[in-house]
């Protein structure tokens, strides 16, 4: 789902190089339209409805960076990607950014040369399982078929684990959600790996859902976020701060329902500082004052936006866990509006 081993790492970094020299915000502005990279479809994070609009809780974050921009969430080009195609697009310029499920790591930020401007969501990879396979542990998929994408480094987590539990697997090559999602019913594999919360994004598009079970085992550590091209930084500020405004607003009890009157009428000095009520943070990003107002309305806060697409009372049913805010236990922290 998210993470492509390096190819042509040399190539890629170059065009990022190329790319980000041309000022990318300059060219949105100018263009009057984000173009973001999204997963080619996967309920609860990025997918189109029957009328072609596309939504969920990675789309909310172009919509963001959009209204922020533009001050419209609706000027959105949303481009679907694959695991194997995701940096090509962004290293290219054909993507402004890539908002897809991504993890971040050490080769991909530095070989890559990719700026992660944040993690949206804390994760870990997964295997779901027929429940009629009466299997209750990873450790017991001994000798099972198992569907996985191609060009991806799941496959070398998958290795590693099945390795270090000395068991045997026969893989599935597969190259997109669909089409994991079709081997694996049709009953082409035993188990379907991917990150914990593609899993459960999945499964809750089946029929019979209860008939599949998600093992206890989380074989890694997913940070997923959105990345942007090295070497265009005032882009990549725009992109992390509008991230950023999200998740503090709500740790600073700002929602799109009670916005209009925090703007107007807060003591918080930083609450000030976020909506464009005082302080100069949008001319510094080059963008007007109300940025980050515009950003939290085009889909509420970070707490909003995960309820909404993929939280426990949506058929995706996660509950916050790490991707709570740091005041609640979780991973969320984002640094001060000042």
């Amino acid at each position: 789902m998210k993470k492509s081993v390096i190819f042509g790492a040399l190539t890629v970094a170059g065009l990022a190089a190329g790319a980000a020299a041309a000022g990318t915000l300059d060219d949105v502005k100018a263009r009057g339209k984000l173009n973001c990279g999204v997963t080619t479809g996967l309920v609860g994070f990025a997918a189109p409805d029957a009328n072609g609009v596309w939504d969920g809780f990675d789309v909310a974050v172009c919509r963001a960076v959009a209204a922020a921009v533009l001050n419209d969430p609706t000027a959105v080009e949303f481009i679907p990607t694959t695991g194997k195609t995701r940096f090509t697009a962004l290293a290219s310029g054909e993507i402004d950014m890539l908002a897809r499920n991504t993890t971040w790591t050490f080769s991909r930020d530095v070989d890559l040369k990719f700026d992660f401007i944040g993690v949206n969501y804390y994760d870990g990879q997964g295997f779901m399982v027929p429940k009629a396979l009466g299997v209750s542990s990873a450790k017991d998929l001994d000798g099972a078929t198992v569907c996985i994408q191609t060009g991806t480094t799941t496959e070398l987590n998958l290795a590693d684990f099945f390795r270090a539990n000395n068991i045997s697997y026969e893989p599935v090559p597969i190259e997109t959600n669909a089409e994991g999602q079709q081997q694996y019913l049709a009953g082409a594999c035993d188990t379907y790996t991917t990150d914990a919360s593609g899993l459960a994004a999945t499964r809750a598009t089946f029929e019979n859902p209860g008939d599949h079970v998600l093992l206890p085992e989380i074989i890694s550590k997913e940070p997923l976020g959105p990345l942007v091209r090295h070497g265009d930084n005032e882009w990549g500020d725009v992109v992390r701060w509008t991230l950023n405004a999200l998740i503090a607003a709500e740790e600073l009890g700002v929602s799109s329902a009670n916005i209009e009157e925090m703007a107007g009428n807060t003591t918080n000095p930083e609450v000030a500082r976020l909506l464009g009520t005082e302080g100069t943070l949008g001319e510094m990003l080059g963008l007007d004052a109300g940025w980050a107002k515009a950003a939290i309305m085009a889909g509420g806060n970070y707490g909003e936006i995960f309820a909404k697409n993929i939280g426990e009372e949506t058929p995706i049913g996660l509950a916050r866990g790490l991707n709570a805010q740091w005041t609640d236990g979780g991973l969320l922290y984002t640094p001060p509006f000042r």
